[in-house]
């Protein structure tokens, strides 16, 4: 069906998809002021944390790192525990994970700071859907930042997460995480012309400059949507096949509705 919506509308590749290099990202103020935030903890070591909209922003500030300088750890799953972090910065950083869960932490610690003393590099860990992270998880990220007596940090942390993840750290078990964290930015979400300006940019890196969803159409997928970039994507794409299904050369607000209607039943 999405090769037939792409070869139906002349797109050169799909739209709204989550594949797009650092440059063809849609950038608002707002990105450009986390992704500079996030730039600076890196340099500075630090702990950060970022809500929603985070992609483009942690995108835009990896893409404009030096790799000479920096070594960027993602870890995009948090699920697997700290075990599957800690095997993540060891792997990441050259080494083989010790078998014995125990040994693992001061390996992982050991690994971030010879990153640093013997290569010159910076390690940046960078945790996504931390709001899906338990005390212990969190207790123990704030662990490894102790570092050298913990006069200093290695390496710079950030958790990437819904906003779930700053109403957690308000409370009160959290608190000694929460105090190291040097930046806390909650990414506003789209305004109306934001999320038309979206739209139009993912149908332009797509292939089509002209307009190809009706004003009413944008309306109501920003209403929907909250202005949520993720939520929008949804949208836009089920919008568009309701529309080549109905064999309509624009997206109107009747295929949108129609696309809404879909889209919220199987949520």
């Amino acid at each position: 069906m999405i090769d037939r919506v792409q070869g139906y509308y002349g797109f050169t590749r799909v739209p709204f998809g989550r594949d797009l290099a650092p440059s063809m990202l849609h950038q608002q103020i707002s990105h450009r002021e986390a992704a500079a935030r996030i730039a600076w903890c890196i340099n500075n070591r630090a702990i950060g944390e970022v809500g929603a909209g985070k992609t483009v922003a942690l995108k835009g500030a990896v893409s404009s790192l030096d790799p000479a300088r920096f070594t960027v750890i993602y870890q995009p799953n948090p699920e697997v525990g700290m075990r599957g972090l800690y095997d993540r910065i060891v792997t990441s950083l050259g080494g083989t994970p010790k078998y014995q869960s125990a040994a693992l932490p001061a390996q992982a610690s050991a690994a971030l700071a010879a990153e640093v003393d013997e290569r010159g590099r910076t390690p940046a860990v960078v945790i996504d859907e931390s709001h899906l992270l338990d005390h212990h998880e969190l207790d123990a990220i704030r662990m490894l930042t102790n570092y050298d007596m913990d006069s200093t940090t290695p390496f710079a942390v950030w958790l990437i997460g819904q906003p779930t993840l700053r109403k957690r750290m308000k409370h009160g078990v959290w608190a000694a995480l929460d105090q190291r964290i040097s930046i806390s930015y909650q990414m506003p979400t789209m305004t109306k012309e934001e999320t038309a300006s979206y739209i139009k940019h993912h149908l332009t890196i797509a292939g089509r400059s002209d307009p190809l969803f009706s004003d009413d159409a944008v309306d109501l997928i920003h209403l929907t949507s909250r202005g949520l970039p993720r939520s929008v994507n949804n949208i836009a794409l089920q919008s568009l096949i309701a529309a080549f299904a109905d064999e309509k050369s624009i997206v109107d607000e009747s295929s949108t509705r129609l696309a809404i209607t879909k889209t919220h039943a199987t949520e």
